[in-house]
């Protein structure tokens, strides 16, 4: 006689679950981004599209101002990006006044832009501002992704007083770069080359931009995937709508940066020779002698580890330490698990207000 299979364990569907599911899922589809509201702050500078950002501390515990740089392919409120998950926020709750670049986005009368000129006409006085507006003696400079290698070549050629360095999935080294390296042959040869495409839209469109960054995540379903089982946590769907509305919150880039980026980087991997020049004068990490923190996670999908662990050879701090977490490429941000994540270290070398 043939066995019945029992039916017992098999989930009843919920129809009014499924209806507030697909109706959560439909409204976040179809409504207006979410406004982002940022940690209290101030504007103390400002130079073309780029904004320095003050935000001081509710409670201040350091004398060491953080100065936080972020990518020049991304918006920076993916480090304030909500109350909750502010990376921001939470490091001013540790009782650091913190300082937030924000680059802008360039428009066609930028194109010319090179990263030389980011680093010494936009950090660099950035940074001055920052400490004439602290009244600090030294401050600590935080450099994420692109952003840390801007920093990290600006630390090595200024005489400002950066007391510390820390520097999260940065790109140091590119002959392992995430891109296909079919891509990095093809650049290598000469068979593969983006200086007329830059000249041609003499600024990159944000669009592409963000084909890229998909394309470089495999066209990643899985956020999507956890909207639809999660759809019922509406602390969830109010953090994925932040994160979505980020990622396809893209930037354009100054096609002269954009051709520096792919020739003297992906190309010829300048930086990590000790070959580049920026503003005339040769990128040397070995002059870094600060403390510095380098800081990789476990699930980045955009900034391998191996491309961020020759620094640690490279600089010549006494004082230098290497710190593995558990995260992605942009959740650590998004989570705010980044101001956590260096606060012990950062806590133990900044000046306390006693």
């Amino acid at each position: 006689m043939m066995a019945v299979k029992s039916l017992v364990n098999i989930p009843v569907l919920n129809l009014d679950t499924e209806k507030q599911r697909w109706n959560t899922i439909y409204k976040v589809l179809s409504e207006p981004k979410p406004d982002i509201k940022s940690t209290p702050r101030k504007a103390v500078w400002k130079k073309n599209k780029s904004v320095l950002w003050y935000h001081q501390a509710p409670e201040k515990k350091y004398a060491t101002p953080v100065f936080l740089v972020y990518s020049l392919l991304n918006k920076a409120y993916i480090l304030d990006i909500s109350e909750e998950g502010s990376v921001v926020g939470n490091l001013t709750k540790m009782g650091y006044d913190v300082y937030l670049l924000d680059w802008g986005s360039p428009g066609l009368e930028d194109k010319d832009l090179t990263m030389d000129n980011y680093i010494i006409d936009y950090l660099e006085i950035a940074v001055k501002r920052a400490l004439r507006h602290s009244s600090a003696k030294e401050i600590s400079l935080v450099g994420y992704c692109i952003g840390g290698m801007l920093s990290a070549m600006l630390t090595s050629r200024t005489d400002l007083p950066i007391k510390n360095l820390i520097l999260a999935a940065v790109p140091i080294d590119y002959s392992d770069a995430i891109v296909p390296n079919k891509w990095v042959q093809a650049l290598q040869n000469g068979t593969l080359n983006f200086d007329r495409f830059a000249d041609s839209y003499e600024v990159i469109p944000s669009e592409f931009l963000y084909a890229i960054f998909m394309a470089l995540q495999g066209f990643n379903i899985g956020p999507t995937i956890n909207l639809i089982t999660r759809a019922h946590d509406q602390k969830y769907v109010e953090k994925w709508r932040n994160m979505d509305k980020w990622m396809k919150d893209a930037v354009t880039f100054s096609g002269a940066a954009f051709k520096q980026m792919m020739n003297e980087l992906y190309k010829e991997n300048k930086l990590v020779k000790g070959e580049m020049m920026i503003g005339g004068q040769r990128v040397d990490l070995s002059n870094i002698k600060c403390s510095t923190l380098v800081l990789t996670s476990t699930r980045d999908e955009l900034v391998l580890e191996s491309q961020s662990l020759p620094i640690m050879d490279l600089i010549s701090s006494k004082d230098k330490t290497y710190q593995h977490v558990e995260a992605g490429h942009v959740s650590l941000c998004l989570t705010g698990q980044f101001a956590f994540a260096i606060d012990p270290w950062l806590s133990a070398r900044s000046t306390k207000i006693v």
